[in-house]
């Protein structure tokens, strides 16, 4: 799993797929927004994020982060 992003989105690459998820910096951290995981970035735009997906992308990330001094909550 890879995760780029910027002060206000970040971009998870899952299962050779990228999604875009729009959030805030905070001090140490990240607050991703969860519903706005929903498409695909290009060239796979047109699928749709399904829930057990979405789950999925959520707990990685916080898995991924957990141990590390940049922390990526949801809510």
């Amino acid at each position: 799993m890879k995760i780029t992003g910027t002060s206000s989105y970040i971009k998870v690459e899952y299962d050779n797929k990228t999604v875009k998820i729009q959030g805030e910096m905070t001090v140490g951290g990240f607050i991703a927004y969860s519903d706005t995981i929903k498409n695909w970035e290009s060239p796979h735009e047109n699928l749709a994020i399904d829930d057990v997906t979405k789950s999925k992308i959520i707990k990685e990330v916080i898995a991924e982060t957990k141990n590390s001094k940049f922390i990526i909550e949801f809510e």
